[in-house]
């Protein structure tokens, strides 16, 4: 028999298998729409080139799906029903573990709009968090469990299909290690990926907003790094700020991006490359639209939506070109971009390409043909490095000494409340 100890199980809640029911139906209900959709175009012997027709089978055929989705329905209905009544009187504040929370930040970052829209159980509620826990921005709640808070803040916000406790890798925490070397009090955003950034970046300014007047004590200073998303999310938070008039802002001094995709990333354009050709054959258009139950916020990083204008008017997978307004970096504000290569070099055209395996290197040092769209930076505000991925960001020992170089930096201008 082994010696070593039983694996921990990650706790589940009650509404955890709520949750998870309501996306088993409603998985069930979008693969019954589906088998009708190519029961209909075989019955109807289309041919194999042209757009697809999402038309409901008739008869007793069409009885029989409705009487599925039916059935479906009213059992989904019942399972919520009572889950809902097991859940009441728990407070929901067992212990979560790691393995848990990155499984619902990957479900939220592929299905989260969805989720938000039909108020599944398991979509994230913005927060800012310390240590997975989540904080309530009230001043007595912040003073509680903050007790000695600082007048520098650092705000980490993470990337897609990721969650505040991501951060740390191998060992290694870039908010944490700054926070005891700059001597400032590192909070972490959790928030719901698969919304569109610009909603997340409007609620990520308004949190700012209130976690600036509610801090226990004055607020000097306030930092944003971003990894992946996460740079295009605070991106848009400034420029929501900017727009609403609110006055956060003016305590921004430094803002980071690890490995955004200022310009877009290749892999959602590529996925919607897929959806066109799939949608060319009225076989093959249902599987086009299951794809396209991906989430809004997946959709943004096709070219790196930061504003509403950039995608209103399209539903969420048919913006086809590049529409995106112009979005200048804050004014006042350092800004720092960090991208990486897998190779070793970066003077290769397919090596920029690749980039870090999600993010070609031009994107990710917000390079772009268009002078209006490309983000000015000096090039003493940016590092490249090689031989890393994506996430190797969170973790490369010569980017953390990089934040902390630049961090520690005085600010060059001062800005005026």
């Amino acid at each position: 028999m082994s010696d070593k100890p039983p694996r921990r199980l990650s706790p589940i809640r009650l509404q955890d298998l709520q949750g998870l029911a309501r996306l088993g139906f409603d998985a069930t209900i979008a693969v019954t729409n589906l088998v009708e959709n190519m029961h209909q175009t075989i019955a109807s012997r289309a041919g194999i080139l042209g757009p697809g027709q999402d038309l409901p089978t008739r008869g007793i055929t069409g009885l029989v799906y409705r009487m599925v989705r039916g059935t479906t329905r009213i059992a989904g209905l019942g399972v919520d029903h009572l889950t809902g009544l097991l859940n009441q009187g728990h407070t929901g504040n067992s212990p979560s573990s790691p393995e848990r929370e990155a499984v619902i930040a990957a479900m939220c970052g592929v299905w989260g709009d969805h989720m938000a829209e039909t108020h599944n159980p398991l979509a994230i509620q913005m927060a800012f968090r310390v240590q997975g826990q989540p904080l309530s921005l009230t001043r007595a709640a912040l003073q509680h469990h903050i007790p000695q808070p600082k007048s520098r803040l650092l705000v980490m916000v993470h990337g897609l299909c990721m969650n505040d406790l991501q951060w740390q890798r191998k060992g290694h925490d870039h908010g944490a290690s700054l926070a005891g070397a700059l001597d400032v009090t590192a909070l972490y955003l959790h928030y719901n990926t698969g919304l569109h950034v610009s909603g997340n970046g409007q609620l990520f300014s308004q949190a700012l907003q209130t976690l600036v007047e509610e801090w226990p004590v004055p607020v000097e200073e306030l930092v944003i790094i971003g990894h992946s998303m996460g740079g295009l999310v605070a991106r848009s938070a400034c420029q929501h700020a900017e727009v609403a008039g609110l006055d956060w802002p003016a305590k921004l001094r430094h803002l980071v991006c690890l490995g955004t995709p200022h310009h877009g990333a290749p892999l959602e354009r590529g996925g919607q490359l897929i959806d066109s050709l799939l949608g060319t054959s009225p076989y093959l258009a249902p599987f086009a639209r299951l794809g396209k139950g991906r989430s809004a916020g997946i959709s943004d990083l096709r070219f790196g939506n930061v504003q509403q204008a950039d995608w209103s008017g399209h539903r969420k997978h048919d913006q086809k070109v590049d529409e995106r307004l112009p979005t200048p970096l804050p004014q006042g504000v350092q800004t720092f971009l960090v991208a990486a290569v897998q190779a070793q070099r970066t003077d290769a055209a397919r090596n920029a390409w690749i980039g870090d395996g999600l993010v070609p290197l031009a994107s990710a040092l917000g390079e772009h043909a268009r002078v209006a769209m490309a983000l000015t930076v000096p090039d003493s505000h940016k590092q490249v490095v090689t031989g890393a991925n994506h996430w190797d960001l969170l973790n490369r020992p010569e980017v953390y000494q990089q934040l902390l170089n630049w961090l520690s930096q005085p600010q060059a201008s001062s800005k005026t409340a």
